[in-house]
């Protein structure tokens, strides 16, 4: 019986049912051995760690297959309309370059992990130049063996994918209606490639599941990992070369002091706290009375910042979350036309404050009343140290949301309640993103006029609410908050430009029991910055996080800040400030003496930075 309702599926309808079957089944036979081969000795491998492995690589599986679909799905639609032959004909190639090229993808990717512990991408490419030096970690005969498995895989894969195209595909009635709906089909191919109708698009840290980078590894489609990374192909190390390595070493020699040095104040009266990050999304100083903003918004904020611990100079190393959330939890500087949150080869070598809380004992979550995917935004946290990230997937569908996801309100009640239902006696960190003051400013509130002014106040009026609350808990008394943006606002009203100090301008405060008390802290400082300084007060080593100072530390002698924008940079110091344009050589803003020696500090330190991400 089911092999006759088979039979009553048009024959080209079943070659793409039989096609997507070979392909996806491929997937998932090559994962299965991925983690069959790859296995590290001291890693358990369960039946259910295998099926969280399958089920939430599916995602990318399916990515993978839209892109594949694409010419058969043409292919298919052309052939009622011309000759079959022809169609046949085409598609033979086609299968001809899938059988050869998938199972090679597979085995180098599954072939190469145990030497590079990462995905197979783009880097591949570095060692064509030296095939002997790339080969001289394996075998002649592990060689040999690997390419008797890919010839049999080929040649296996191509005779399945023949077969599937084997019955002879006839005109029809009514070709034209048949063309157009084969041609409609492509409609779910395009949202399996983006990966769904959301916001957030295909990427490889969508199917992370587990503070087990293998595992996550064993989630990623080697095709889509290997593709994806293609648009990253550049010699990042030649990247803004300005000066000769002479020059450039001497132009930012002791700018980055090391940050394991004593502390010259200790804001701690307990060792171990609690940490709570709060990440403000778009929360500029010029929003913040306390830090020379607009008062009227920020009441809440300026009544805490009177008892709390205050950086006042502090600036936002970019203008985007994804890449602002980088420097702050890894301390990795901006880059002018890139995002490392969307590189995955450069992301794995960045340690991050959850990591090396981790590293002494502290769990760690991080909460985002949006969609985690977003910019690889769930695999760059995970990575990073955390180990279990909730986005508005994991949260109640009942609660109140805007376009981009839950209101603060809900997340900040979320995390409340996260925080008094906590064991005691192990500390914690959790990391939080805000997102209600963002655009379009739909927030269920309203008490200042303009949407965007009343958005900020709502997240004001919201932490406000939420740090009282906490107030009146025992947990208050070895809790450490820290608010900080994760990069400031531009309105088309504010006086200055798009990429000036006022924009790039954002608070800095510290709260909670475990402070000794208030204080205010001038020192130029970036948001690079935070991890040494943090790690730091808790006695921890910063070591991992070359470009982030501890500014309350004795070597710090120097202050000053440097920022990015799209092809442009900032460098700010005691002498005055300079805003630089690459694309014209010419300053956008620059005021006080020393400007040759700021733009040549802030050129150097660009092309530091791109070394450094080249060798990454």
């Amino acid at each position: 019986m089911p092999h006759r309702l088979l039979y009553r599926i048009p024959p080209r309808l079943r070659y793409l049912l039989c096609l997507s079957s070979v392909l996806l089944g491929l997937f998932a036979l090559a994962k299965l051995a991925f983690l069959l081969y790859t296995r590290p000795p001291a890693s358990s491998l369960s039946l259910a760690a295998v099926g969280q492995v399958l089920v939430h690589g599916f995602s990318l599986d399916l990515a993978v297959l839209g892109y594949l679909l694409v010419l058969p799905l043409l292919l298919v639609a052309g052939s009622l309309l011309r000759p079959e032959v022809a169609a046949r004909r085409l598609l033979r190639p086609y299968h001809l370059f899938l059988a050869l090229l998938l199972p090679l993808i597979l085995l180098v990717d599954a072939g190469l992990y145990p030497y590079w512990g990462f995905k197979l991408d783009a880097t591949i490419f570095q060692y064509l130049d030296h095939p002997a030096a790339a080969a001289a970690s394996v075998s002649l005969g592990f060689i040999l063996a690997a390419l008797l498995l890919y010839l049999a895989l080929a040649l296996g894969l191509y005779w399945m994918l023949q077969r599937c195209s084997a019955e002879r595909w006839l005109r029809g009635r009514r070709p034209v209606l048949a063309a157009l709906g084969y041609l409609l089909l492509l409609a779910p191919s395009f949202v399996a490639i983006r990966g769904g109708l959301g916001k957030s698009t295909s990427n490889v840290g969508q199917v992370y599941f587990s503070q087990d980078p293998w595992l996550n590894h064993a989630a990623v489609n080697p095709v889509f990992s290997f593709v994806s990374s293609l648009a990253h192909v550049e010699d990042l190390d030649a990247e803004y070369n300005a000066f000769g390595e002479e020059e450039r070493a001497r132009l930012v020699a002791g700018l980055y002091p090391a940050a394991d040095d004593p502390l010259t104040d200790t804001l701690l009266r307990v060792q171990r706290p609690n940490v709570l990050l709060i990440i403000m999304e778009s929360f500029g100083a010029r929003f913040v009375g306390s830090f020379g903003g607009d008062a009227a918004v920020s009441p809440q904020l300026d009544r805490l910042a009177r008892e709390g611990v205050r950086f006042e100079r502090c600036y936002a190393n970019s203008y985007r979350t994804d890449r602002g959330t980088v420097c702050l939890l890894s301390g990795y500087p901006s880059f002018p036309r890139h995002s490392v949150m969307k590189m995955p080869a450069q992301l794995r070598s960045l340690s991050g404050i959850a990591a090396e809380l981790q590293r002494v004992g502290y769990t760690t979550d991080f909460v985002y009343g949006g969609d985690a995917n977003f910019t690889n935004t769930k695999g760059y946290l995970l990575g990073s140290g955390y180990q279990r990230v909730t986005d508005v997937t994991g949260l109640s569908s009942s609660l109140p949301r805007n376009s981009w996801g839950v209101h603060d309100e809900a997340t900040l009640d979320y995390v409340y309640q996260q925080i008094i239902s906590r064991p005691k006696g192990k500390p914690w960190h959790i990391g939080l993103l805000t997102l209600s003051s963002h655009e379009p400013w739909d927030v269920p509130y309203q008490r200042l006029e303009g949407k965007e002014r009343n958005a900020f106040a709502y997240l004001d009026a919201q932490l406000g609410r939420f740090v009282d609350r906490l107030r009146q808990r025992p947990e208050w008394q070895d809790l450490l908050i820290i608010c900080v943006a994760d990069h400031g606002y531009h309105r088309a009203e504010d006086a200055g430009s798009r990429h000036g100090l006022a924009t790039h301008h954002i608070p800095m405060l510290w709260l909670g029991g475990a402070l000794r008390g208030p204080r205010s802290f001038d020192q130029l400082m970036t948001q690079t910055d935070l991890a040494a300084t943090l790690l730091a007060q808790l006695g921890l080593s910063a070591e991992r996080f070359a470009f982030s100072r501890n500014v309350l530390g004795t070597s710090y002698r120097y202050p000053f800040a440097y920022y990015t924008f799209n092809d442009g940079f900032a460098y700010i110091d005691s002498t005055g400030y300079s805003v630089v344009d690459n694309a014209t050589g010419q300053c956008i803003e620059e005021a006080g003496a020393g400007a040759e020696l700021r733009r040549a500090r802030g050129r150097a330190l660009l092309q530091t930075s791109y070394d450094d991400l080249a060798r990454r």
